[in-house]
């Protein structure tokens, strides 16, 4: 019988991102978002009006999921979807004055939590994570 993921590097890598997602999912479920729902708000929050397309591409999820996720958060008031006028096809979605308000107070702590995982490195460690990551990554 072979060996079976004995590959510490990756087990860890997979530990951690699944620890810092559900830390951030437990930090958005204060806010009553699920992580999805947040990553559609910051999106939108950080780049203004776009498609559905570009957001879901952003954020890498189905177009079926997006649509389901774009439903609720609009039911909530957070955003708003408007048809391209040049091409109705096309729908826009947009953050609401709700929708904003909801990010302003909640961006400052997300970025703030996210800091606090990551500041038991020094900045040599960061830079060394980030280029080893990377190396990875180009692998893939």
């Amino acid at each position: 019988m072979g060996k079976r993921c004995n590959n510490l590097p990756f087990l860890e890598l997979m530990q951690t991102s699944k620890a810092i997602h559900e830390r951030i999912k437990q930090e958005m479920t204060k806010n009553k978002l699920s992580i999805t729902e947040f990553s559609v708000l910051e999106v939108l929050h950080q780049k203004g009006k776009q498609t559905i397309q570009q957001v879901g591409n952003c954020i890498l999820i189905s177009s079926g999921s997006m649509t389901y996720v774009i439903d609720k958060l609009e039911q909530r008031g957070l955003l708003n979807r408007n048809a391209c006028p040049d091409d109705r096809r096309v729908i826009h979605v947009t953050l609401t004055a709700a929708g904003n308000e909801l990010m302003n107070e909640i961006m400052p702590k997300y970025h703030e939590l996210v800091d606090s995982m990551f500041d038991s490195l020094n900045s040599d460690e960061a830079e060394t994570l980030v280029h080893l990551l990377k190396k990875v990554r180009n692998r893939v």
